[in-house]
């Protein structure tokens, strides 16, 4: 069946959503939105499936929803009895259709007789990743997108472990799913029945309690905050999210009361209306933050995502303006106080691990290695972080201690086995009621680690390639820089290439060694500067991202390094989008 086709077959539905039925007639006659909405199906990426709100197979509805729930259900059918019936636990973001599609999601797990443990209202993902293993589920599905514009929802599904399901088990999901091709006669079972057989069951503060609980360990030096907390001020916005469910509850119980919340974006609200996109790594995300924090005087602004799993930070600086802080930045000062509060309360362990995103900044090894700590790094994805605790836990050879990627995500304890937008908050508060002692800022304390390891600066730029062609030509572009491998990037010899889909690492000399880490569409570049340059596809939407990590000896010249490699990175994806 061709996209036209499909779109026929849709239109023909008698009982279809409303949302849907609306949507079908808007494209009407636009071949173009039909053949972008039909003409391929959604699949699951790094993070799980993110789309559009709307009909057709590569958009986020009712529809689709099923299908990928009828994947997961197929596949805990092939399990035994005693696994299957532990159920899995749905959580949902404040977007529109979130909480829809966790019902849907729960109806159609109740179809083939699943235990579903679904929240009465909005909670962060992290809290979702506590509840699989806190009620011993066998997995867990997340309705979010997380940081991405009004328009997107997405579907993630997390293993028993905590963390997001693992490729292998992601891939026989999604060949189940696709089994299921006829979505609108996927089974689906009605709510207040599965209510009476105790197939879906509502959770909500018994499971927040118990996080809260986990979350008063994050914390280093309660004393600390007993003594500045009061002296600190900070501004916190969950930007129309997930973060006012729990944020304010585990700040106070720590002991932060000076802070203040943006009264506008603390709002549930699927519009967004205050900002563009709700993503603290933008400057525009933190402008009523701003405006709120010079009122009051605050020392920092913390913003976290939708559902917050991402942390962005901006501090004051001397003349009353806010600086924002990179992901990489924020990583490097919460490593750096946890490994020098561990050493200095004797708790730093001699098997000690920190683990990091291939694509994440240097400078945390540089401050692992001072502690003589390890750093571990990883693929993409929090997933493989994950992974990664798990096989400390089962092995007993490593202590978990700290793990980040670049993109704002952040764990400080493994009771949750994603990025924790709400721990970090705790510690991010304390970090800079730390330096508040010492009359520094957030900021300062950032100087004060250049001056001892080296001035870091890092870049990530992005491609956009939308439409039904887009995944074509972000293949083409890793195919072009496979069949012509460069040997010098802006005037700098490579020195290696690691290419992850071969797990290969090739050296200037032509020898090579395998990189021990699972096959990924990612190409790395050393080169002879000390700067690196990663390209790899995002796994969840239609961009190819361009990493660079650069470091000199002052903050010009790193500064002056990287405009220069900004300025070849965007020639190369020039002449690569001819």
């Amino acid at each position: 069946m061709n996209y036209k086709e499909d779109y026929q077959n849709w239109l023909a539905q008698k009982e279809l959503a409303e949302s849907v039925k609306l949507d079908l007639q808007k494209m009407k006659n636009n071949d173009e939105a039909i053949e972008d909405a039909f003409g391929t199906q959604m699949s699951f990426g790094t993070a799980g499936m993110r789309g559009l709100m709307g009909a057709g197979m590569n958009r986020m509805n009712i529809y689709t929803v099923r299908q990928a729930t009828e994947g997961l259900a197929s596949y805990m059918d092939t399990l035994d009895d005693k696994q299957k019936q532990r159920g899995v636990a749905i959580s949902f973001d404040s977007r529109y259709h979130s909480k829809e599609f966790a019902y849907e999601t729960a109806r159609v797990l109740g179809a083939h007789g699943i235990k579903s443990f679904v929240f009465d209202d909005i909670r962060p993902t992290p809290e979702l990743s506590f509840t699989i293993r806190h009620l011993n589920t066998f997995a867990g599905v997340m309705i979010t997108a997380s940081h991405n514009p009004m328009q997107y929802n997405g579907y993630k599904i997390y293993g028993e472990d905590g963390g997001q399901m693992p490729p292998k088990a992601s891939d026989m999901i999604t060949t189940y799913a696709r089994k299921a091709s006829d979505v609108f006669t996927i089974k689906v079972a009605n709510i207040r029945d599965l209510r009476k057989r105790q197939l879906l069951n509502v959770i909500g503060e018994n499971v927040d309690e118990a996080y809260l609980n986990n979350a008063h360990q994050v914390n280093v030096n309660h004393e600390l905050i007993k003594e500045v907390g009061k002296d600190l001020k900070f501004v916190y916005t969950p930007l129309h999210g997930t973060g006012k469910v729990l944020c304010r509850r585990a700040l106070e119980n720590a002991g932060f009361k000076n802070y203040s919340i943006v009264p506008e974006q603390t709002i549930s609200d699927p519009e967004f209306p205050t900002v563009d996109f709700p993503n603290p790594e933008f400057p525009e995300a933190f402008n009523l933050s701003i405006k709120l924090g010079k009122k009051v005087g605050a020392d920092v602004l913390i913003a976290t995502d939708p559902d917050a799993d991402r942390l962005g930070a901006a501090v004051r600086q001397p003349d009353n303006s806010y600086k924002l802080m990179t992901g990489n930045q924020i990583a490097s000062v919460l490593l750096d106080y946890i490994l020098k509060a561990k050493k200095d309360n004797h708790e730093l362990p001699t098997d000690g691990i920190v683990v990091k995103s291939i694509v994440s900044t240097e400078l945390a090894t540089k401050i692992a290695n001072n502690y003589n700590i390890e750093m571990k790094n990883v693929l993409t994805g929090f997933k493989y972080i994950a992974e990664q605790i798990h096989n400390f836990e089962q092995n007993h050879d490593h202590t978990f201690l700290f793990g980040f990627e670049e993109s704002f995500g952040y764990l400080i304890k493994p009771f949750v086995r994603d990025k924790d937008a709400i721990q970090s908050t705790m510690l991010l508060a304390e970090v800079a009621a730390y330096y508040k002692q010492q009359g520094k800022t957030l900021y300062d304390g950032l100087q004060s680690m250049y001056e001892k390891y080296g001035y870091f600066e890092e870049k990530t730029i992005s491609k956009m390639f939308e439409g039904i062609d887009g995944k074509d030509k972000m293949a083409k572009i890793m195919d072009e820089l496979r069949s012509n491998p460069m040997d010098s990037f802006n005037d700098s010899k490579v020195v290696a290439l690691e290419d992850f889909a071969t797990a290969t690492q090739t050296n200037q000399d032509g020898s090579t060694k395998q990189i021990n880490l699972p096959k990924s569409n990612v190409l790395k570049y050393w080169l002879e500067d000390g700067t690196w340059i990663a390209i790899r596809p995002s796994g969840t939407e239609p961009k190819v991202k361009f990493y660079i990590g650069t470091e000199d000896q002052t903050q010009a010249k790193a500064n002056q390094r990287l405009a220069s490699y900004i300025n070849a990175v965007n020639q190369l994806i020039e002449k690569l989008t001819k």
